[in-house]
C-alpha cells in the first residue's frame, strides 16, 4: 500500500511540473511571433559648413525632415560657421565618436579632401552635399550641375538684353565648387557676344557682402544694365543697395537657387527678373544614407535636376532646364 502511494505521489509531481513548466513558457518574457523587432538605430553627422545663407537652413530642414520619417536614424547636426577649420575638428570628432554615416555640405574643396579621406579610411562612408571635394574619395556625392545652371542663367542674361550690355557679376565664394562651377557656365555663355562686364567681386555667397559690393559699383560706373549674382541673397542684397541709391529701376536682377520664400517670391514681387532652382539635395541625403546603412549599393554622383524661373514662367512653376 506505502509503494503505491508513493507512486502515486510521484506521478502527481511529475503532472504537476508539466503544467507549470507549460504555464511558464506561455506566460514567459518571450515576444509574442508577431511582434515588431526593433529597429537598430543608426547615428548620422551632418557638418553644414555655415547657417548664414537661407539656402542652408533649408537644407539642415530637408535632412530632418526626411530623418524623422525613419525612427531609426538619430542626426547630430554641426554648424562649421564659415570655418575651414572648425569644419575640420567636427570631421574629426564624428570619427571619433564612430558615427554610423557623414554627411558633409563642404565650405571648400581642397582643405576638406583630405578628412574626408580619413573618415572613410575609418570605415564610415560619407555623403557629399552640394559642394565637391578634389578626387573621389567618398562614397556619393549629391548635387545639381552647378555649370549647366550658371550657363542657363548667361543664355537667359544674353536673351534678356538682346545680346548687348553692362553687367555686374557678383560671385560666390571662389574657393568653392559651386562659385567656380557658376561663374565658369555663366562666362562661356556670354562669350562672343556685347555683354560687358563692367564690375566683377566675391560676394561669398552673402546678403551683406553683396550689397556693399554693389555699393561700389554704384559707385563706380553711372549705368548698369543688370546684375548676375551667384545666388539669390546676393541678387537681393544687390537690389537693395540699387534701391536705396534710388537706381533699381533701371537695371535687371538675376540669381540662383529659387527657395519658395525667396527667390521665387521675389521674382513674383517684381525684386528679382530670374531665378535658377538649385536643390539642397536634404531628402535625397537621407534616402541614400539610409540605403548604404544597410548596405545596398549607391550610385557614385547623383546630379539634381533643376528649373528656371522668370516673371513669364513661374505662376506655373517654372520650366526645367535642360
Amino acid at each position: 500500500m506505502r509503494k503505491k502511494f508513493v507512486w502515486l505521489s510521484t506521478f502527481a509531481a511529475v503532472v504537476s511540473a508539466m503544467i507549470l513548466s507549460i504555464g511558464c513558457k506561455r506566460s514567459g518574457p518571450s515576444a509574442p511571433a508577431n511582434s515588431a523587432t526593433p529597429h537598430k538605430q543608426f547615428i548620422i553627422g551632418m557638418s553644414q559648413c555655415n547657417l548664414g545663407e537661407p539656402w542652408r537652413v533649408q537644407m539642415n530642414a530637408d535632412i530632418r525632415t526626411a530623418a524623422a520619417k525613419h525612427p531609426e536614424l538619430k542626426v547630430i547636426f554641426k554648424d562649421a560657421q564659415n570655418d575651414t577649420l572648425k569644419q575640420i575638428y567636427q570631421l574629426e570628432e564624428f570619427v571619433q565618436q564612430k558615427v554610423n554615416l557623414i554627411i558633409i555640405s563642404p565650405k571648400e574643396a581642397q582643405p576638406l579632401t583630405g578628412p574626408v579621406a580619413r573618415a572613410m579610411e575609418a570605415g564610415i562612408p560619407v555623403i557629399v552635399l552640394d559642394r565637391r571635394l578634389l578626387g573621389t574619395n567618398y562614397t556619393c556625392f549629391i548635387g545639381a550641375n552647378n555649370k549647366k545652371i550658371g550657363y542657363a542663367a548667361g543664355k537667359w542674361i544674353v536673351n534678356a538684353l538682346q545680346g548687348k550690355g553692362q553687367v555686374v557679376e557678383l560671385m560666390g565664394l571662389m574657393t568653392s565648387t559651386p562659385g567656380q562651377d557658376r561663374h565658369a557656365g555663366f562666362r562661356e555663355a556670354i562669350a562672343g557676344t556685347g555683354i560687358q562686364i563692367l564690375f566683377e567681386a566675391d560676394m561669398q555667397w552673402l546678403e551683406p557682402n553683396a550689397r556693399m559690393e554693389m555699393e561700389s559699383a554704384l559707385d563706380r560706373f553711372s549705368h548698369i544694365d543688370l546684375v548676375f549674382a551667384a545666388n539669390d541673397d546676393g541678387a537681393h542684397g544687390a537690389y537693395l543697395a540699387a534701391k536705396a541709391a534710388g537706381r533699381a529701376g533701371e537695371m535687371k536682377f538675376v540669381g540662383i537657387d529659387a527657395l519658395p520664400q525667396e527667390g521665387i517670391a521675389w521674382v513674383k514681387q517684381g525684386i528679382l527678373d530670374a531665378t535658377f532652382q538649385y536643390p539642397t539635395g536634404g531628402a535625397e541625403a537621407v534616402e541614400m544614407a539610409l540605403k548604404i546603412l544597410h548596405g545596398e549599393n549607391v550610385p557614385k554622383d547623383i546630379q539634381l535636376g533643376s528649373r528656371m524661373f522668370d516673371k513669364a514662367n513661374v505662376d506655373q512653376g517654372g520650366q526645367p532646364i535642360q
